[in-house]
């Protein structure tokens, strides 16, 4: 049974109707004051990669992240001829029942930004099939299909994370290690070259003891902030590190539910897993 939507926008009414469900996205098609299609499909949180809990609105019949949809197919105002890039995604917010929105900015084809009206259309009508689509009662099913779609594509990505911030720890070890000799060093010659100014004050000694750029008083100054600043690099990236990880194991338990949940039934088209 098709859904159509009514949607009041900044241009006038856009009319939305739902196609029947793929394995894993809706697609809408738009009539009166524009036309062309906004596809909808489930993905994961913007901030936890294991948890297929959001859903994200392109413009377009296909989703943009995955596919580039051809230009002639894009969505374009009923009395325009420049079709419309552009997504947005819906999920709950960390804490209570809020929902939060994510919109990357619309361009047309030939890259340019809409003017603020066109944008408020377009999101407009983003907006309004992601939350058709968050409210049906097979979204589980949209949500499971996505997941097992995009998993390996996420499994490389974060294996790939994980080790790229485990190589930046080591990396912001080293500064903060390389930091407090170099400290010392810097403090040393400070009170080195205060001695010779005592001893034979010069405007040369002066400019080297001064706070200004390339003095040695600059110098210790970034060397007291560079050994804490790294330290604390180190550790935001071990944990960044640690999530990924996390998440990696997550997916792949999930995954494995998943196998024996669906073990026998219909193959997802596009996938080597049943559903």
């Amino acid at each position: 049974m098709s859904t159509t939507l009514t949607i009041e926008t900044p241009s006038g009414t856009v009319r939305a109707t739902a196609g029947p469900r793929r394995t894993d996205s809706v697609v809408f098609e738009l009539h009166g004051v524009m036309r062309g299609s906004v596809h909808v499909t489930g993905t994961q949180h913007p901030r936890y990669w294991d948890q297929f809990t959001a859903v994200r609105a392109c413009l377009g019949p296909v989703d943009a992240f995955e596919t580039t949809a051809p230009d002639d197919a894009l969505p374009r105002l009923a009395r325009g001829g420049t079709g419309y890039h552009g997504s947005l995604t819906r999920y709950t917010a960390d804490y209570g029942d809020y929902i939060e929105v994510s919109v990357r900015q619309p361009t047309s084809v030939a890259g340019n930004e809409p003017s603020a009206k066109t944008t408020a259309t377009l999101t407009a009508v983003l907006r309004a099939c992601a939350d058709s689509v968050a409210q049906r009662d097979d979204l589980p099913l949209i949500l499971d299909a996505s997941r097992l779609r995009k998993t390996p594509e996420l499994l490389r990505f974060l294996s790939w994370a994980s080790a790229h911030a485990d190589a930046e720890a080591v990396r912001c070890e080293a500064e903060s290690r390389a930091a407090r000799p170099a400290l010392k060093a810097a403090v040393a010659a400070w009170w080195t070259v205060a001695r010779w100014f005592t001893d034979r004050p010069h405007p040369l000694l002066l400019v080297l003891l001064a706070d200004r750029d390339n003095s040695l008083a600059r110098l210790v100054h970034v060397m007291e902030w560079q050994g804490p600043y790294f330290a604390d690099r180190a550790a935001e990236e071990r944990g960044r590190a640690d999530k990924y990880r996390a998440e990696v194991v997550s997916l792949r338990a999930q995954q494995r539910r998943g196998r024996t949940r669906r073990r026998g039934a219909q193959a997802y088209p596009g996938t080597r897993e049943t559903v």
